[in-house]
């Protein structure tokens, strides 16, 4: 019999003496996690990288997931962030991080606030360059907020600590109490910054003792048929239950993909559950194993054998349009969507005719991976009803609810989707990643279920920014720069599975050289179904895509003509009479604006780049527009409902799904908003969000339609419920004076925007109601003897009408920006095993983001829009990258045109033009 030692350790944790005993080889965070129930300690990475994790020990900030529990020496004294301060009595550095909005999704947060208490323990006056350094040294890292908010919050604490200053929770709460357009904070933010914030495995840690942990049989290959599974010796292993696999999901065992028809070859039901015939991509799930712990099943799904006929991967969209490619879905073709865009009359004249100008390229936007720091996780159960449900990350619960029902056998209301508190997702999740996999395994086992993906299994199962293939052509007057014609086709690279790829591929004639009007367009654009990384929803959805070839393309037109890039997009952008390129009229005219905002600041950047500029750091200056739609396409509709309470509360429901950008928030800023009548404060305002029983459909969380579409269906709500209760006087009726005359409490809202769908031949349409305008400027300096691009500052000025809440917008576009930066020099995922960590995938740290990073609004209030807003969440990423390779460009005079422009690009570069 093997013995099965054991060691003993008395730590000091949060001020109380603890004795544990601890396996030899425990990982700390898991020992402070599962032994001690302190969730508060997020884990993300598992390697180190990020500071999710970070607690302080003796005074030294430690990474807990890659520190062994057996470093620790006995009476350790160990912080977690429990012990910093309790949501009653909050430490200055927690007061800090709400007053200033640094928590967004917060799953970073703790671990940067022990970061931040461990610097200002030993050094109590550290400047803003200090304070990044220390963040930079400690490994922590945030994917929401740009840092900007971060640093603010530390440099405020430590004035605080000092007695330099005061500062209360409610330092950014109106005076008048009325938070919309404010600065107010969100109703999370002290649940996050105590690390209370209850994510999906922390709430894991809450689940009965009968839970089953899964783990992923997973395809190690791109492409293959499969042949038989064999999982005899798994069945055998410790703590193993059963091994779930596709002859035991119940219904078509697939998930629809909601494509449009008659124009996609496809039948939208090309997703397996679980895979039965065929393999499409690396990490596709074969089975479960279902386990007493998520140890145990990781170790029994190595043990399970596939059999496996490997197939020809094409890993690229020219691979999978290749004369010899077979078809990927037998009977679809792998170029399986069209899209047209006709526009005005034939531009080819334009190319040929000498009075125009004409310049074109050839252009790649890269698979950039979204990188939340919380890997996926979820888990599903049976309530006493005998409901089926599923606690997920989805951002749009009631889409992946009728997109995996069929699939699994059920239907509503015998099923349920609700959103857990979720660490970011930036758009993956608008794909259902793990909801049906959880929903099979508990149907197959009748016991609650949870899966939980390591990072690496979050890099390769989930969704990435699908790659645009893109060639271009622009033509304009030679003597009065005005655009005549252009010629564009794209390529979508969307994966092996075609979910919301039609969409996707519709962007593509939405926003090429989207912000002017040229008269003459002409173009092209395919959706190809390959074996890499499906495609899914992120920041900016195609836009990001398209407007980097567009504006890269105008600013080399702009050189070839020998006009500043600035003023060529002045004469050209959007005024009264243009039209864009799907032919439907503009929601603001606020383009030339933004220009002469920000055009003595332009001047100003050329002539300290030229100024400061040496033989091996070259700077430079350079802009681009950015543009997006705030919706679906189409008569996109949300619901939500207002409801009067006994005590004289007024409850709003809604299914505004929460990736990090502040739903709680943006719902009762609305609602406040639009119940002033009545006069109750927001404190009198509850919330009832994101569970399928409960709320109505509101939609998915994504393209930055929530504020617009939930909070228009919002203000329908409340107005219904004012005006049931309001008397003939004018005074408004109490809850029970509502029941005496039979009147209702409670009223269903509803909105649906005032657009039309696009022609998939011309592309012609009205698609939103509401639309998002941003203007960006990047300052870089390029290293010469690397090729290493660093921004040095960026500048954005937008318009997304009148602002809910000045905070969170804020905080989208610093986050938003930092993105649009990894875009642009560092993030990718093509090397499937390199890319398969936040830093083999090019995450930014604190080092590559900036920060000075200037925003400037217009607030032109919208017609359509919620008390005059617009959505403002995905055009902060739609053009900052563009801008990075025109700064590129302006500085050395190499045009990177195949992102991301990693150093050695810029050196080849550089090297073919001599220098």
């Amino acid at each position: 019999m093997e013995i099965a030692k054991k060691l003993e350790r008395t730590w000091v944790i949060n001020g109380i003496e603890r004795k544990l005993i601890i396996d030899p080889d425990a990982i700390l965070s898991d020992v402070l996690r599962m032994q001690m129930h302190l969730v508060g300690v997020k884990v993300a990475c598992g390697k180190g990288t990020c500071g999710a994790c970070s607690v302080i020990i003796d005074g030294k900030v430690v990474r807990t997931c890659i520190t062994k529990a057996k470093r620790i020496d006995n009476h350790a004294n160990i912080t977690t962030i429990e012990g910093l301060g309790t949501p009653q009595n909050l430490h200055p550095l927690q007061v800090a991080w709400v007053v200033n909005g640094a928590a967004q999704c917060g799953f970073c947060t703790p671990g940067f606030i022990l970061s931040a208490k461990a610097l200002l323990d030993e050094n109590p006056k550290p400047t803003r360059e200090e304070v990044r350094e220390w963040f930079f040294k400690h490994k922590n890292v945030c994917r929401c907020t740009g840092f900007i908010p971060l640093v603010d919050s530390v440099m405020d604490a430590a004035k605080v600590l000092r007695g330099e200053m005061t500062l209360d929770i409610n330092h950014n709460f109106p005076a008048d109490g009325n938070i919309f357009n404010s600065r107010a904070p969100r109703p999370s933010g002290v649940a996050k910054v105590t690390g209370q914030w209850a994510f999906g495995d922390d709430q894991a840690q809450q689940l009965p003792a009968d839970t089953l942990h899964l783990a992923i049989v997973e395809a190690r290959v791109s492409h293959a048929n499969v042949k038989g599974i064999d999982y005899a010796d798994a069945l055998k292993m410790p703590g193993v239950h059963s091994v779930i696999t596709a002859k035991d999901v119940k219904g078509k065992n697939r998930i629809t993909g909601l494509i449009t028809f008659p124009t996609n070859k496809g039948d939208g039901w090309d997703r397996p559950i679980l895979c039965d015939e065929k393999v499409f991509q690396y990490g596709d799930a074969i089975a479960l194993v279902a386990a007493d712990s998520e140890k145990h099943a990781r170790e029994a799904a190595e043990a399970v054998k596939v059999d496996l006929e490997v197939l020809p991967a094409y890993m690229s969209a020219p691979a999978a349009m290749a004369e010899d490619a077979i078809e990927i879905h037998p009977g679809t073709p792998n170029a399986y969507y069209k899209q047209g865009l006709v526009k005005g009359g034939d531009p080819t004249p334009y190319f040929s005719d000498p009075e125009y100008e004409v310049c074109e390229g050839s252009y790649y936007t890269q698979r950039q991976p979204h990188m939340p720091l919380e890997p996926d996780v979820g888990y599903a159960l049976y309530n006493e009803e005998g409901q089926l449900r599923i606690y997920c990350k989805s951002i749009g619960l009631y889409l992946h609810m009728y997109m995996i029902a069929p699939g699994l056998g059920v239907e509503p209301p015998a099923i349920a989707l609700i959103q857990m508190p979720t660490g970011g997702t930036f758009g993956y999740k608008f794909s259902p990643t793990m909801e049906a996999l959880i929903g099979a395994a508990t149907m197959a086992t009748g016991l609650p279920c949870h899966l939980h993906y390591n990072y690496a299994q979050q890099q390769y199962y989930t969704g990435k920014r699908s790659p645009f293939w893109t060639t271009g052509k622009l033509a304009a007057n030679k003597k009065t720069g005005k655009f005549t014609a252009s010629q564009h086709e794209w390529l979508v690279d969307h994966g092996p599975y075609s979910e919301f790829g039609d969409l996707l591929c519709l962007r593509g004639a939405q926003y090429f050289l989207a912000g002017y009007d040229v008269p003459n367009m002409r173009a092209v654009g395919y959706c190809v179904c390959t074996n890499h990384g499906w495609g899914s929803a992120f920041r900016g959805y195609g836009s990001p895509e398209i407007m980097f070839p567009s504006e890269v393309l105008v600013d080399e037109l702009a050189k070839k003509m020998g006009w500043d890039p600035l003023e060529l997009r002045y004469v050209n952008c959007y005024r009264p009479g243009d039209v864009t390129p799907t032919g439907q009229t503009p929601d603001s005219w606020t383009l030339p604006e933004m220009i002469e905002i920000l055009r003595p600041k332009y001047r100003e950047a050329l002539v300290n780049a030229k100024r400061h500029s040496t033989d091996t750091h070259k700077k430079g200056v350079g802009v681009a527009f950015g543009i997006y739609g705030a919706g679906l396409d189409g008569p996109d509709s949300a619901g939500a409902d207002a409801e009067l309470n006994p005590d004289g509360t007024v409850t709003i429901f809604n299914t505004w799904q929460d990736h990090g950008q502040g739903s709680d928030l943006s719902t009762l800023c609305v609602a406040h908003e639009a119940l002033k009548p009545l006069g109750i404060p927001a404190s009198k305002i509850r919330l009832v969000m994101n569970d399928t029983n409960t709320c109505p459909n509101g939609g998915p969380a994504g393209g930055s339609r929530s504020n617009v579409l939930i909070g228009n269906a919002i203000i329908n709500g409340c107005q219904q419920l004012l005006d049931g209760m309001r008397k003939p006087d004018g005074t408004f009726r109490t809850y029970d004076e509502m029941v005496k005359d039979g009147l209702k409490t409670k009223y269903n809202g509803t909105w649906t925007q005032p657009a039309t769908d696009c022609d998939p031949d011309t592309g012609q349409g009205a698609p939103f109601a509401n639309y998002m305008y941003g203007l960006f400027m990047a300052e870089v300096t390029v290293d010469t003897t690397n090729g290493k691009t660093q921004v040095d500052k960026m500048t954005f000025v937008e318009d997304v009408g009148v602002l809910t809440n000045r905070q969170t917008v804020d905080g989208q576009n610093w986050g938003g920006l930092a993105q649009g930066i990894g875009l642009a020099l560092s993030e990718d995922f093509e090397d499937i095993k390199k890319h398969s960590t936040m830093a083999g995938a090019g995450m930014p740290t604190i080092k590559d983001i900036p920060d000075k990073m200037e925003l400037i609004y217009i607030e032109s209030p919208r017609e359509h829009g919620p008390f005059g807003a617009s959505g403002c969440g995905e055009v902060s990423l739609c053009g900052p990258h563009p801008a990075i390779i025109n700064a590129i460009a302006n500085a050395t005079g190499v045009v990177i045109r195949h992102l991301p422009a990693y150093p050695e690009k810029v050196l080849a570069g550089l090297k073919a033009l001599g220098k």
